[in-house]
C-alpha cells in the first residue's frame, strides 16, 4: 500500500486538476467540435464551439438538474442539445418557443401565423462549400435574423409542414443549414432540460477538407455578428 501511497502524493495535484476541469466543463464553459455541415453557413464542419453552460442556468455538475434557473432560451439562440432522440450532441438554432405556433410553407417559416422575410444573399457566400448547389437568404422573424442555406438540386422532405403548437418547458429548432439538418422536425420538440448551454464564439477551427488545416479567420470569432444581419423592416413577398 505504500506505493499507493506515493502514488497519490506525487500526483494528487494532477487528480485535482482534472477533477475540477470535469466540473467546470461541465458546469461553466465546455467546448464542442462540429462534425457535420446542418448549421451552415453559421458553423462549419471542423469548428470547435464554446459553449456557454452557465446561459440559463447552474447545474448540479454531471447531471442535467438545475439548481440556479436563470432564464429559458430566446428565440435566435444557438444552443447544443444533449438530445435523448437523436441519441448525440446537437448543435441547433431556437425557432419556436413555448406556446409559439410553427409552420413551413416550402422553406419559408411562419412564427405565430407571421411569416418570415427572406433577403436573398446569392449562391458563393461560403467559399469552400462542398455540398450540393446551394442558395444563401437572410431570414428575419419576430425580430431575429440570420442567414440559411438552401439546396437547390435536392430540397428536404420535410421543407413544409402543419402548424404545431410548441408544448410547455419545450423548444423548436432547426439548422441554418435547412435541407440538411436533422432537427425538431425529425424529433420532435426538444426539452428545456436537454438544452446544454448558449453557443456565441468559435474556440477555433481545423479544416476536413483541406487536411485538418487551420482557418485562421474562424479563430475566436462571434457567430451572427455580421453587419449584413440588419433586420429588415417589412417581409418580402
Amino acid at each position: 500500500m505504500q506505493w499507493m501511497s506515493r502514488l497519490w502524493r506525487e500526483y494528487k495535484s494532477v487528480a485535482a486538476f482534472l477533477v475540477l476541469m470535469v466540473v467546470f466543463r461541465s458546469t461553466v464553459v465546455d467546448w464542442n467540435v462540429v462534425p457535420s455541415a446542418s448549421m451552415l453557413p453559421t458553423i462549419l464542419p471542423g469548428d470547435h464551439i464554446i459553449v456557454d453552460k452557465m446561459a440559463y442556468e447552474l447545474r448540479v455538475p454531471l447531471t442535467h438538474i438545475s439548481a440556479i434557473d436563470f432564464h429559458g432560451p430566446r428565440r435566435g439562440d444557438i444552443v447544443t442539445i444533449d438530445s435523448s432522440a437523436a441519441h448525440e450532441l446537437l448543435v441547433k438554432r431556437v425557432i419556436g418557443l413555448p406556446g409559439d405556433r410553427i409552420s413551413m410553407n416550402h422553406n419559408v417559416l411562419y412564427v405565430n401565423g407571421r411569416r418570415a422575410a427572406y433577403q436573398p444573399l446569392g449562391s458563393d457566400l461560403l467559399t469552400g462549400d462542398s455540398g450540393s448547389p446551394a442558395e444563401y437568404q437572410l431570414e428575419h422573424a419576430d425580430g431575429i435574423s440570420h442567414r440559411i442555406r438552401l439546396s437547390v438540386d435536392t430540397p428536404s422532405p420535410r421543407s413544409s409542414f402543419d402548424p404545431l403548437v410548441v408544448p410547455a418547458h419545450e423548444y423548436f429548432m432547426l439548422g441554418d443549414n435547412r435541407d440538411n439538418s436533422a432537427d425538431s422536425r425529425y424529433f420532435g420538440f426538444f426539452p428545456r432540460s436537454e438544452i446544454m448551454g448558449r453557443v456565441r464564439r468559435v474556440a477555433f477551427s481545423l479544416n476536413p477538407d483541406h487536411f485538418y488545416l487551420p482557418r485562421i479567420d474562424r479563430f475566436a470569432a462571434r457567430l451572427d455578428d455580421r453587419p449584413d444581419l440588419t433586420p429588415m423592416a417589412t417581409p418580402a413577398g
